[in-house]
């Protein structure tokens, strides 16, 4: 019960069906999806009931809000009637009346197919999965934005030296973790005293579907560490004290107060026009240690991918290889070639 309660005072799991409910109770507790993982499928699952019961009753949304649309009364032999059509129609609905993007509708596709698998396989509450053998919206693979090492540079140069900061320091050890570690969000946030080695070599890091992994820390990682924690044992009112980070309200520093300190640092670095964000961090790490050498299998391993064709796409971005792939091309000479032949006829 008090993971469901911790669900409730973010997203409300109590808008949905009961059987939902049981279904994200045990992505949480059998499965170990993270917190965000079912946050999203709430939101998705209610859409997605809404949708059926406009479809199934023949409501007429001229006079009902779509979104006050109340599902908590869905029952399971409702649910037996969804078939693989109502679902295509859900997704066209998504497409051309919510204006979502193809990532959106495959996110919101995983939550169905996900609650349909667990009723068919799990518990055998229906005989048949409609959402089986339908295919995920394609996604448009896109290459990851990165700072540059200058930009880098500049980045924690600015936070280091900015005095009217009362967290500078703490700041400055969350960007250095981040340009150097590659962790995302949630695993920075998370971290806490007992993860850092006594000599302060590795850190422990809780990635996704709580999967361990360990970091090692470089000097610069350490003397920030260090710094940092010479600060915080200060302060006699830290209400969290496994927490490595902390807020101004003496806690765990939360996802939304890193993301906003992060887009501070950008704006005082002059990157603010830049559209970067935590991930951004954790995209140049990825591709700063590539660029200079790292092995795919290894930075695999430093970010914690599952699968290495997720590392991958940090070969294509900036590779000098390529360039120089480019300029061996004999057809590179011929704006030479055509320069020295202007140069005959000029004579």
């Amino acid at each position: 019960m008090a993971k469901q309660s911790q669900i409730n005072d973010n997203s409300n799991i109590d808008t949905l069906p009961e059987i939902a409910r049981q279904y994200l109770m045990y992505l949480l507790t059998i499965k170990s999806s993270s917190k965000l993982t079912v946050r999203e499928y709430i939101f998705d699952l209610r859409v997605f009931f809404r949708f059926m019961k406009t479809r199934k009753l023949k409501i007429n949304l001229e006079n009902h809000e779509f979104d006050e649309i109340d599902v908590t009364d869905i029952t399971l032999d409702f649910i037996k009637t969804i078939t693989k059509e109502d679902i295509f129609e859900f997704l066209f609905y998504m497409s051309e009346q919510r204006d979502n993007i193809n990532n959106s509708r495959a996110r919101k596709l995983s939550a169905v197919k996900g609650f349909f698998k667990y009723l068919t396989n799990q518990v055998n509450k229906i005989d048949v999965n409609p959402a089986e053998n339908i295919e995920s919206p394609t996604i448009r693979q896109s290459l990851p934005k990165y700072l540059s090492l200058e930009e880098s540079v500049n980045l924690l140069n600015t936070i280091q030296n900015d005095e009217n900061n009362q967290n500078r320091i703490r700041d400055y050890c969350i960007l250095t973790l981040f340009l150097n570690c590659g962790m995302r969000l949630s695993e920075l946030v998370g971290i806490n005293l007992n993860d850092i080695s006594p000599d302060f070599t590795t850190v422990r890091i809780l990635g996704k579907r709580r999967k361990e992994r360990f970091v090692y820390l470089n000097e610069p990682c350490q003397q920030a560490l260090l710094d940092y924690l010479e600060v915080r044992d200060r302060n006699k009112n830290i209400k969290d004290e496994t927490a490595l980070f902390i807020s101004r309200q003496h806690k765990r520093v939360s996802n939304s107060t890193v993301q906003k300190m992060v887009d501070m640092s950008f704006f005082k670095a002059g990157l603010a026009d830049k559209n970067y964000s935590t991930h951004k961090l954790r995209h140049t790490a990825a591709t700063l240690m590539y660029q200079n050498g790292v092995d795919t299998r290894v930075l695999q391993e430093i970010l914690g991918h599952e699968h290495l064709n997720t590392t991958q796409i940090y070969t294509h971005v900036a590779n000098p290889q390529l360039f120089e792939a480019a300029n061996k091309n004999p057809l590179a000479k011929i704006k030479q070639i055509n320069k020295a032949n202007n140069k005959d006829e000029e004579k």
